[in-house]
């Protein structure tokens, strides 16, 4: 899988910052998605104190949520650990995981934040731009905004808000469990992006394509004798 556009990463964190306001007005928000065959789950594992980024991608089949490719990157980042900046970090990583893929998703969940962020420009938009792909957010902490809980049921959502502008949706997708917090990448409205979450659980409280690279990236740490991890 090729990506199609990058821009240089060699940046300070207040350069990084302009960028991301610089690129979050190309942000496409609104577009449905009407269909999608294949999800591609995304998620970078590390020590926030160390310089090895183990990132993951995994392929999953949406009529059964099989796991149909699993790729994997291990390498040194220069980036610093800073909130509301991890793109700037893990990004560049992912995006060697893409390229290895033979598949082709319709559609890529990362585990972070998309447009539920202070520039509204997170790690999903980030991401979403620069492969061209629908993209979503579906995060297991809230970074920025205020709700209100959503009921206990399976399905249930409450909007997530910074002031009054709806910024991602909070998911239930597990009884008596904490709920997701879902946003927009790109090439997504927020409406389908719940939907794809929704479609790839299997019992658990994250969606599988997210689950899945969780437990591939978490692999790839142990195999490389790291210790402790972004979670």
């Amino acid at each position: 899988m090729r990506f199609f556009s990058s821009h240089s990463w060699e940046l300070t964190p207040t350069e990084a910052v302009a960028l991301q306001r610089q690129l979050a007005c190309q942000v496409d928000a609104r577009t449905p998605l009407v269909r999608w065959e294949l999800i591609a789950g995304a998620d970078v594992s590390y020590n926030r104190f160390s310089p090895t980024v183990y990132a993951g991608v995994v392929v999953i089949r949406a009529a059964d949520l099989t796991v149909i490719e699993k790729q994997g990157v291990v390498r040194e980042v220069t980036f610093p650990y800073v909130p509301g900046l991890l793109s700037f970090r893990e990004t560049p990583v992912l995006l060697e995981a893409f390229e290895r893929l033979r598949c082709e998703p319709d559609v890529i969940m990362v585990d972070g934040h998309g447009y539920s962020h202070p520039r509204r420009f997170g790690y999903a938009c980030h991401l979403g731009l620069l492969l061209d792909r629908p993209t979503l957010g579906c995060a297991k902490s809230r970074l920025i905004g205020s709700y209100k809980e959503p009921a206990k049921q399976v399905g249930c959502l409450a909007a997530l808000k910074d002031e009054d502008e709806v910024i991602g949706q909070i998911v239930r997708t597990k009884l008596k469990t904490k709920p997701v917090f879902v946003s927009v990448g790109h090439k997504i409205d927020l409406p389908s992006a719940v939907r794809v979450v929704l479609a790839s659980c299997r019992g658990y409280r994250l969606p599988e394509p997210t689950r899945q690279a969780h437990l591939h990236v978490n692999a790839l740490r142990r195999a490389g004798s790291g210790s402790g991890c972004r979670s």
